[in-house]
């Protein structure tokens, strides 16, 4: 099924890159033109603008998190990120632990440094994105919990609750946990450790 941009979905500036065949509502239309969007068409798994993958998250969110998720695109590309978007594209109900595979298996894969998801709660998905050998998901709901995942665990992953935050907050988040890196250090022996249960209990 197409994708479909409505006037809410278009960003204030910048540009808006999309999978070619995407449609738009005529105001999403207007929206653009008045707005000076310059929209971008791409083909399914192209990475826009061939980014390497350190300037590359992978994002996607269930049916309970698409509203907050379009929200938050556009902060990517002020951030000068390049984004690998999952969907969902409409608020149509999917099973949360796909779309966590899928972001999470780009990550761990290397084609993307970090990843996003959104569910209703963030529980679920940090759950299944944990499973993915090599993900060190976080649920965070606040910069305290956003920061921390960075600094002491290394985080790969962010995960978030689109009923649970409003967007404002969500976006305290989200900007936090991109702009914090790890501290290394004592840290990076805990780390290793968790990641070393991981190679243990897998075969």
């Amino acid at each position: 099924m197409r994708q479909v941009f409505t006037e809410r979905d278009i960003p204030e500036s910048g540009e808006l890159r999309v999978t070619a065949g995407t449609l738009f509502t005529p105001s999403a239309r207007d929206a653009a033109r008045d707005r000076g969007i310059r929209i971008v068409e791409f083909q399914p798994g192209e990475l826009p603008g061939l980014a390497p993958p350190e300037k590359t998250v992978a994002i996607g969110a269930d049916h309970g998190g698409y509203r907050l998720k379009q929200y938050l695109l556009p902060i990517f590309s002020e951030l000068r990120l390049s984004v690998r978007d999952v969907g969902v594209f409409e608020e149509k109900p999917v099973d949360y632990p796909d779309i966590a595979a899928q972001v999470a298996g780009l990550v761990a894969e290397g084609k993307a440094a970090r990843g996003v998801i959104i569910d209703g709660a963030g529980i679920g998905s940090a759950m299944a994105a944990n499973k993915v050998t090599g993900i060190r998901a976080a649920l965070c709901y606040d910069v305290a919990s956003a920061r921390n995942s960075r600094e002491h665990n290394d985080a790969n992953v962010l995960t978030l609750g689109g009923r649970l935050l409003t967007e404002t907050q969500a976006e305290t988040v989200l900007r936090t946990w991109l702009a914090t890196p790890f501290s290394g250090g004592r840290h990076q022996a805990r780390v290793d450790k968790i990641m070393a249960l991981e190679a243990k209990t897998r075969p």
